[in-house]
């Protein structure tokens, strides 16, 4: 009787493997390996493999589905991917077996829309921020959206450009000292991490680097904005290089995932912070582990550092920014604490992002609570508050000169806020909004 079963009651029961299929087994793999290089805005050897339409076209030496299994095994040079460790056996199986059985597209029609990287998001409502940089001439400010990056001029001259790149989600940015370069670090939650390099003005995507089965957290630029320090959930900080996307060093001190970066003021240490409550010292160039630079209390979610002094702020969970050195007066002993310069006020909620401004003058704190206050740096004096967000507030960001801060959360509104009394400056939601259907007779 038992033989007489259909076959897919017979796959049901989990007595025959299903066949492997394009969105749910081959594109995780994908996305974690090849989709840095083959992407709508980079497209190496013309191939792009962010949908089952661009695979089945193939690039520079035909269709793809039939050459990936000889360019995973080496069969083809250059084996793939390109310079990095070839892929587990089992993965490479999986390809082999997909490919074989006619390369079946499983992909759901609600999803085909919206896969390709490079295509516009449509908004129905504004997206949750989580991320802000001015560019270093104070013209422009950088704005996370849906799978996209969208720069605004702050006179309103032109209408935003929109980087649209692979990620899902982009949760911190960076801009080199020159302005030329804009640095994204985001992922795919349960797929990949991934750092962008942006050119700029040109808003030409450089480089894709894709790394980890997750998001990517706390990308930072060196001084120099030759490497790039970014947190990992693997509990591992990644240094690359801006210029190449070579993985320069991977850093394992943490005990979970590590969720902010900053390096110091030379480049040669980078202090990160993570779940494990600790902020680590760590040696840049040889990846060595030097010391926690804090006593350890509630996980820390954000790090930011003095624009020309080796001292950095930290928070979290606790709800209290921690002013430390990096470096300690005085030889480590259990439970030392002496690199505290100082601990400013208990905020009303977990805190998520801080910023250091400019001219080292002011610290802001934001977090769950909906708003920003900002403090004296020398004394630990509050400033003022920024309020008027409707919920929590996830990034921050001094101007250049200071004078402003941008702050965004998830209510999905960018507000500009005089950085020394509070005054609200401007408020704007960052990404065009679907408009509604006309109604007959009545309001649009």
């Amino acid at each position: 009787m038992l033989r007489t079963l259909p076959l897919l009651l017979w796959t049901a029961l989990g007595l025959v493997a299903a066949e492997p299929g394009y969105f749910h087994d081959i594109r995780p793999i994908l996305q974690r390996q090849c989709q840095g290089c083959h992407q709508p805005n980079l497209k190496s050897s013309n191939l792009d493999l962010t949908t089952y339409e661009g695979l089945k076209m193939g690039g520079k030496r035909g269709p793809a589905i039939g050459l990936l299994v000889k360019y995973l095994t080496g069969e083809i040079k250059p084996q793939m991917p390109l310079g990095m460790a070839p892929l587990p056996a089992e993965q490479v199986e999986m390809v082999r077996s997909w490919a074989t059985a006619g390369g079946l597209d499983d992909t759901p029609a609600e999803a085909r829309e919206t896969l390709s990287a490079g295509a516009p998001t449509v908004y129905s409502l504004p997206p949750v921020l989580t991320a802000l940089a001015f560019s270093p001439d104070g013209k422009m400010l950088a704005v996370s959206g849906n799978r996209e990056i969208l720069l605004h001029t702050l006179d309103g001259s032109a209408p935003p450009k929109r980087l649209a790149g692979l990620s899902d989600n982009i949760l911190s940015l960076a801009f080199s000292h020159d302005g030329g370069l804009l640095v994204a670090g985001g992922g795919t939650p349960a797929r990949f991490g991934e750092i962008q390099f942006w050119d700029l003005p040109a808003a030409r995507l450089r480089r894709s680097v894709t790394m980890t089965g997750d998001t990517v957290f706390g990308v930072s630029l060196s001084p120099d904005g030759t490497r790039v320090a970014a947190g990992c959930t693997d509990n591992t900080v990644r240094i690359v290089d801006s210029a190449t996307g070579k993985e320069l060093n991977k850093m394992g001190a943490h005990e979970n995932w590590v969720l902010g970066t900053t390096f110091s003021v030379d480049g040669k240490r980078v202090v990160s912070v993570g779940r494990d409550r600790s902020a680590k010292l760590t040696d840049a160039a040889s990846g060595a582990f030097q010391e926690n630079v804090n006593l350890l209390r509630g996980e820390l979610a954000a790090v930011a550092r003095h624009p020309s002094e080796n001292i950095v702020v930290i928070g979290g969970e606790d709800r209290i920014a921690y002013v430390y050195l990096m470096d300690r007066p005085k030889n480590m002993k259990i439970a030392d604490d002496t690199t505290l310069v100082r601990k400013l006020e208990r905020q009303n909620g977990v805190i998520a992002a801080l910023a250091w401004s400019p001219d080292g003058n002011r610290i802001a704190v934001a977090g769950a609570a909906p708003e920003v206050t900002v403090y004296d740096a020398g004394t630990g004096a509050r400033v003022t508050a920024c309020t008027g967000h409707s919920a929590g507030i996830y990034s921050v960001a001094f101007s250049p000169d200071s004078t402003t801060l941008a702050t965004g959360g998830f209510d999905g509104t960018v507000r500009l806020y005089d950085a020394a009394t509070g005054a609200l400056k401007k408020a704007f939601v960052p990404v065009p909004l679907e408009r509604p259907a006309s109604v007959p007779g009545g309001l649009q």
